[in-house]
């Protein structure tokens, strides 16, 4: 078995200057061509998959908003074309058939290369350039399918609001994440979920953290998380916009960084649920560091060569040891 991947770019998704646009995906796409995985074909997402996560009226209200010609639905700003209904099914079918090729073994591990993105969008509203969750609507699918539990692990610079309101309840659901604190949505608190102690994680981290941080967040709350949880799979929310060069945000990665931190993530994998794993794009908007980050990604996947672009961020990282602390003690990590 190889990796695999499939690539839905949703072309006339695109509203003015806005930054989640086609072209994120521009210098990528010529990068596919050096990744040794499989292309998989991508069909549309039904309404009642999408239905597992989303409410009827939220999804009746961005098909209604598309119809009607699109526009500006949500203040971050998040936008509609007339095209961006079957685009958010087509992203979500492409994450789907990259969780379902990884489940039923045949496809070793996998990477959703999909816009529009997910994370932010909750079970009754779209939101933070996202229509429909692909992360959560994948996460219900494996359920439906036997898995007895799915963990997200989301190192998008934004906390993944959505996907958080979609697992809150369901205790089949783990989610951590990895996020810049004090920017969009303002979510993702240490104790934003108390009653989901252990099981919902958020690790709110100070501007620059880098590197050097992650590593400590690997070994310290993102392992801790996976082997008490024990997921029968592991999906990625995969944004690149934790690069430290990204226009967005002000976190520390450099692309060897996310490297690491997929390679561990891969890592884990193998070691608690027979490496069935899958990473679906989120953010990033700075198209060359997009493309430097997925390329980590599917290195890490494949175990081929790392070709290091050697982009070390410029910036002093913070100290987040009592942080890390604070968050082990909070979920009872050992």
């Amino acid at each position: 078995m190889s990796a695999a991947y499939t690539w839905v770019t949703s072309p006339n998704h695109e509203y003015d200057d806005h930054p989640e646009r086609p072209g994120r995906l521009d210098e990528l796409a010529a990068r596919l061509k050096d990744f040794a995985a499989e292309k998989l074909d991508a069909a549309p997402a039904a309404r009642d998959e999408i239905a597992r996560v989303h409410s009827p009226r939220m999804i009746e209200a961005v098909e209604t908003a598309c119809a009607r010609g699109g526009g500006i639905i949500d203040y971050a700003p998040t936008y509609t074309t007339p095209s961006s209904f079957d685009d958010a099914l087509l992203a979500a079918g492409g994450t789907l058939a990259c969780s379902r090729a990884v489940w039923a073994g045949e496809a070793a591990n996998a990477f959703a290369l999909v816009r529009p993105p997910g994370h932010h969008a909750e079970p009754g509203r779209a939101m933070g350039f996202c229509l429909f969750n692909n992360v959560a609507i994948a996460a219900r699918d494996l359920l439906e399918r036997g898995a007895r539990r799915v963990l997200v692990a989301d190192y998008d610079a934004h906390h993944g609001n959505g996907t958080e309101a979609a697992f809150l309840q369901d205790e089949r659901l783990a989610y951590l994440s990895t996020h810049q604190w004090g920017i969009y949505p303002g979510t993702g608190r240490m104790d934003d979920a108390p009653r989901a102690r252990g099981r919902i994680v958020n690790a709110p981290l100070p501007a620059r953290a880098g590197d050097a941080c992650f590593e400590r967040i690997a070994e310290r709350i993102i392992a801790p998380h996976v082997r008490s949880f024990r997921p029968d799979m592991i999906l990625v929310s995969a944004g690149f916009d934790a690069h430290w060069d990204d226009p967005l945000t002000a976190l520390g990665l450099s692309s060897a960084g996310f490297h690491a931190l997929s390679k561990r993530l891969v890592e884990l994998a193998g070691e608690v649920c027979g490496g069935k794993i899958a990473f679906v794009l989120e953010g990033g908007y700075h198209p060359r560091r997009v493309a430097d980050g997925a390329s980590a990604v599917f290195a890490a996947l494949t175990g081929a060569n790392f070709r290091d672009p050697r982009d070390p961020s410029p910036y002093e990282e913070p100290d987040i040891g009592k942080m890390i602390e604070s968050i082990r003690a909070w979920h009872g990590f050992t």
